[in-house]
């Protein structure tokens, strides 16, 4: 599956589409290598909130046009914009970095190849899976331009590589390949060039077939995990858990089980 490519204007444009239970999120100006401008980053905003709230999507693909996943932010145009409190994202949109609420409740998928600097790499530490092309060239490079990463590497590159590993990055904005990614933790699968976007869907669709209040419940429990420790996600284990076991899905898991077929989910 390749991505079809379009005109678009000098400012780029997000496109969004669902295929079955997958929505598509793609980054589209591959002539400034996909270089974010305001007008994006407000339409990011707005896709990833589309997939938040249609109910026949269940996981969503992050992916680029072009060769590149993305060069950064272009600074230019969005320099002036910076450090201004919800500018750039309403404040009951879904936060394409996951940092700020309210929160996605649903998984992401993000397929990445070639220049994937800066934001590129903060929006694929918040997705939940990431497949890389072998082509990839890492940098969060942002103390090179005078600013410091505000969409979440300080934060992820830590939780993923240690301290140290992330400070080596961190601190001096060195490029690094995708061996290197994926040894620290930054992504979890490598394919060859041009094929991250095949690679991406199936393993959507993978996710897609599972149980969705399963799925959100399980994401939900590792996030409180994160943010608050373990001992705060253990609390919400019985609970969460007597509340699956009340759902249509469970009785549907025991019987594809019991009859040994593959299950059919309806999400409730």
């Amino acid at each position: 599956m390749s991505a079809q490519m379009k005109t678009v204007d000098a400012d780029g444009e997000i496109l969004s589409r669902r295929e079955g239970a997958v929505f598509l999120i793609g980054l589209n100006r591959p002539a400034k290598l996909n270089g974010f401008t305001p007008k994006m980053l407000k339409e990011l905003a707005a896709a990833y909130t589309a997939f938040e709230h249609d109910p026949a999507a269940r996981v969503a693909v992050l992916y680029a046009e072009g060769s590149h996943f993305t060069a950064g932010l272009d600074l230019p145009k969005v320099a002036p914009l910076m450090g201004q409190k919800n500018l750039l994202r309403a404040p009951d949109q879904i936060d394409p970095c996951n940092n700020l609420p309210p929160f996605r409740t649903k998984p992401v998928v993000a397929a990445v190849q070639g220049i994937t600097y800066t934001i590129g790499i903060e929006l694929m530490l918040a997705a939940d899976v990431v497949i890389a092309a072998s082509d990839c060239r890492f940098s969060q490079l942002e103390v090179k331009r005078g600013i410091m990463a505000t969409g979440g590497a300080t934060i992820r590159m830590v939780e993923r590589a240690g301290w140290g590993n992330a400070m080596r990055y961190l601190l001096t904005g060195d490029e690094f390949d995708v061996a290197t990614a994926l040894r620290l933790g930054f992504v979890q699968e490598v394919t060859a060039p041009g094929d991250q976007l095949n690679e991406a869907m199936k393993m959507a669709e993978r996710i897609a077939a599972q149980a969705p209040l399963a799925v959100s419940a399980t994401l939900r429990n590792a996030r409180q995990a994160v943010e608050n420790g373990p001992a705060a996600a253990v609390t919400e284990f019985e609970p969460t858990q007597a509340v699956l076991m009340g759902s249509e899905d469970v009785r549907e898991g025991v019987a594809s089980f019991v009859e040994k077929r593959a299950a059919n989910f309806k999400g409730r």
